[in-house]
């Protein structure tokens, strides 16, 4: 199993996106005895914002190879200002690919990429769930899942800690929820 693992905190060890990617990619690799992990740091070693040049460079080139060649891309995608950081969002826009991972039709796009599994750490330091009064302006978990569904990947697993600074207490329950939302992931790797 070919395991692509993103970070793209930028609050290094004190990440709590970080901290759940890890533990999913591990619990992913422990269930079989040919994972091999390709990871990716976005925060520190940013993919440059996409540009016409950029486009089609070797790095570009090399960020979708690696993504297509991966069976389950693990993507850590903490909420910055109501969405995804920008190194987040770099990396988005080398992976959505027309005559790649998308192509259009007659009927409109298609999605080329419906056999990967993805699944996503969202970490939000506020409240904004489906039943919060700030569910309209979260953009991280509505964009990922819009941006995967062009490409096919219609069912994305999401891992959330949210409230994370609400108090320690909120960020210590929603870690422990989070971990435990990865602990039910082992069954569906296997």
């Amino acid at each position: 199993m070919n395991i692509l693992h993103l970070d793209s905190s930028i609050t290094g060890e004190a990440s709590a996106s970080r901290e759940i990617t890890a533990a999913i990619t591990k619990a992913l690799s422990d269930t079989t005895s040919d994972a091999e992990v390709t990871y990716r740091d976005l925060a520190a070693q940013p993919l440059d914002h996409l540009t016409l040049p950029a486009f089609g460079s070797d790095e570009s080139q090399a960020v979708l190879a690696e993504f297509k060649a991966a069976d389950v891309v693990v993507i850590g995608a903490p909420m910055y200002n109501f969405t995804i950081p920008s190194q987040l969002k770099a990396w988005v826009d080398r992976v959505l690919v027309a005559g790649e991972t998308f192509r259009y039709t007659e009927n409109g796009p298609e999605g080329l990429m419906g056999d990967k599994r993805v699944i996503i750490a969202v970490t939000r330091g506020g409240l904004y769930g489906e039943d919060s009064a700030q569910r309209s302006v979260e953009h991280a978990e509505r964009y990922m899942s819009d941006a995967l569904a062009f490409i096919g990947i219609t069912q994305p697993t999401f891992v959330i800690a949210e409230g994370l600074k609400i108090s320690d207490a909120a960020r210590e329950a929603a870690m422990a929820a989070a971990h435990h939302g990865v602990g039910k992931l082992v069954p569906l790797a296997a």
